[in-house]
């Protein structure tokens, strides 16, 4: 019997859409020994699950649709994990055996998701709770790849809290204009841009804030190539893709450039880029085995994407930024690299299933008669003498 794939897309997050595309790619080339059970989360929050949203026509008129989907929650039981319906008398049950999210973004890429089915018990694809969270926040990202010496642009973050403005400008100052600022909790290019004096920093920031409460200035790299690295597996044994360049019209690569070009039902997959990058082979060996150390340092799993930064004229190389679910899950990388979107695919479920295994090794409950000695008295740890 095939196993069945609860692929979990959408979401309450600015990259909803982005998580469609990367589903319905997810959902196309599933290897045939699963059985795909598509599970749509709204923008509301709201979880749907029903076969035509495996399809990309029922998103581009979705609206119509919501009404006849089924809604639903997941829900787990001694033996088994199933969706369960919410409304009407003879509540239909949609039983599952692993969960792929795709998730995109906050809510969902950013460790929230993953807790919720790690307490429920449930296996689930890619990076745990924890490297979910540091691979979203860009900021605590930052000081862990900067504490293992890995090399990062000059940067410096800046909350919403923060209210003097003098100071901003003198960190700015000593940074040195241009530099880029970004939401430090979102991907896709989302709230981004670039400020060449302070009056622009401070439009940027405000900008920033409208989708986070604390964004990331750094110093903008200039000439810049953008090459980014697939990694796949775990901390015990990964390995890296081919390397790729973006290709982009401006100073930063845009959400336009990444999903609005080319064909555009293929998310990531359609952005103009160069792969294999056009590298010398001493750069190229020296960003893979950053990407290794980054992917090992931030406690990811599974398949990530490590974007780098390119000094064109020195080669230097800066880390930039995890994504622990890439825009198309980087697909694309591992076709160039010898492994097929199905095969990619099903090492994912193998290292979910493996890490499952493991973690239903492990003890969590511990035999104690700590509480049948205390009287409940209403006083927490006072002894009954009687």
């Amino acid at each position: 019997m095939n196993l069945k794939v609860l692929v979990v897309f959408g979401g309450v997050s600015v990259e909803h859409e982005v998580s469609i595309l990367s589903a319905i790619q997810v959902m196309s080339a599933m290897p045939l020994s699963y059985d795909v059970l598509p599970l749509y989360i709204a923008k509301d929050g709201t979880m749907y699950y029903d076969e035509c949203l495996c399809n990309l026509e029922t998103f581009q008129q979705i609206d119509t649709c919501i009404p006849k989907l089924l809604q639903v929650d997941i829900q787990k039981d001694k033996e088994r994990y199933f969706l369960k319906q919410k409304k009407g008398l003879r509540k239909k049950e949609i039983v599952f055996d692993i969960v792929f999210p795709v998730l995109h973004g906050t809510n969902g890429e950013d460790g929230s998701f993953q807790g919720y089915l790690k307490t429920l018990g449930i296996p689930f694809v890619g990076c745990d709770v924890l490297g979910a969270a540091i691979g979203q926040d860009k900021e605590v990202m930052k000081m862990i790849l900067q504490d293992r010496g890995l090399p990062l642009v000059p940067w410096f973050c800046w909350h919403k809290e923060e209210t003097d403005i003098q100071l901003l400008l003198e960190k700015a100052n000593r940074l040195g204009y241009p530099m880029i600022i970004k939401p430090a909790n979102l991907g896709s290019s989302i709230g981004i841009g670039v400020a060449h004096h302070s009056e622009e920093l401070q439009v940027c920031i405000q900008e920033a804030f409208r989708y986070d409460h604390k964004v990331l200035i750094e110093k903008l790299i200039t000439p810049l190539r953008e090459i980014n690295c697939a990694v796949l597996g775990s901390h015990s044994n990964c390995k890296t893709s081919v390397l790729e360049e973006v290709m982009k019209q401006d100073d930063i690569l845009s959400f336009h450039d990444k999903y609005e070009q080319g064909s555009k039902n293929q998310g990531m997959a359609s952005a103009t880029r160069q792969i294999p990058a056009q590298i010398p082979n001493d750069v190229k060996d020296e960003i893979q085995q950053y990407a290794k150390e980054s992917f090992k340092a931030l406690q990811a799993e599974g398949v990530c994407r490590i974007d780098f930064l390119v000094q064109k004229d020195t080669l230097d190389i800066y880390v930039n930024e995890v994504n622990t679910i890439p825009g198309s899950l980087a697909f694309y990388l591992w076709e160039q690299s010898g492994i097929t979107f199905s095969e990619l695919l099903e090492e994912l479920l193998q290292l979910a299933k493996i890490r499952y295994r493991k973690r239903q090794q492990l003890t969590f409950t511990f035999e104690t008669n700590l509480l049948t000695n205390y009287a409940l008295d209403g006083k927490l740890g006072k002894k009954n003498k009687e």
